[in-house]
């Protein structure tokens, strides 16, 4: 039970940390860039004013801090998709994965946001769980459709295409086609669903239900 427990605490604390420090450091570092670009407001002015900008002495240009941000944001958007700015961003990733227990952050919270980002959520129906891949075990699944052609000919039933992602990266997995009284959905969204499939089941949504079990009903989009 002792046992039990500490894995419990730990994994609530790995999860809380992935989603905190990110937002901290975000945070931070937004802070310190608004404080330090908002004081050279007086330079900026000065230079505008002699090359004729109509702006009287001492003037503070609004919000120049949030603007230069967004600025920078931008050029480390632009060249990180470049050529050199690629290798430069590999360079920092290597010298970042060398330390220990700033890798598994780093690591973990890039491959969620990538996982998230790359996935078409807009493809996905419903989430189910489903009998997978033996009797006896269930897993995730994101219903896409209903399956038509020569699929469904050669079946007796109404079949349904459910995708079945792999952990921690869901934009792979197997594609199943199952019988709407073989599949049980389930209240979470679909952007839940992802989370909780990338997250290996450590961040479950709230409020989990089952909606209808073994049977799907599936409305026809509009």
């Amino acid at each position: 039970m002792l046992k039990n427990l500490k894995r419990r605490l730990r994994n609530i604390f790995i999860t809380g940390l992935l989603i905190t420090l990110p937002i901290v450091l975000t945070w931070f570092i937004l802070q310190f860039l608004f404080k330090n670009l908002d004081a050279l407001s007086p330079v900026f002015t000065n230079v505008l004013i002699q090359l004729g900008a109509p702006f009287p002495e001492g003037y503070r240009i609004p919000f120049l801090g949030v603007l230069i941000t967004l600025l920078i944001i931008l050029i480390v958007g632009w060249l990180t998709t470049s050529f050199f700015g690629k290798k430069i961003f590999q360079l920092g990733e290597t010298l970042v994965e060398k330390i220990p227990f700033v890798r598994r952050i780093y690591t973990g919270s890039k491959q969620v946001v990538i996982s998230i980002a790359q996935a078409d959520t807009s493809a996905f129906r419903k989430v189910v769980l489903l009998e997978f891949p033996r009797r006896g075990l269930l897993a995730i699944g994101f219903v896409t459709g209903e399956s038509r052609g020569e699929v469904q000919r050669l079946t007796q039933e109404n079949m349904f295409n459910v995708f079945v992602p792999t952990m921690p990266n869901p934009t792979s997995g197997f594609l199943i086609f199952a019988p709407a009284n073989e599949l049980t959905e389930v209240s979470m969204s679909i952007e839940e669903g992802i989370k909780y499939v990338v997250s290996g089941g450590i961040v479950t949504p709230p409020g989990l239900k089952v909606i209808e079990a073994k049977g799907l009903k599936l409305e026809q989009p509009s």
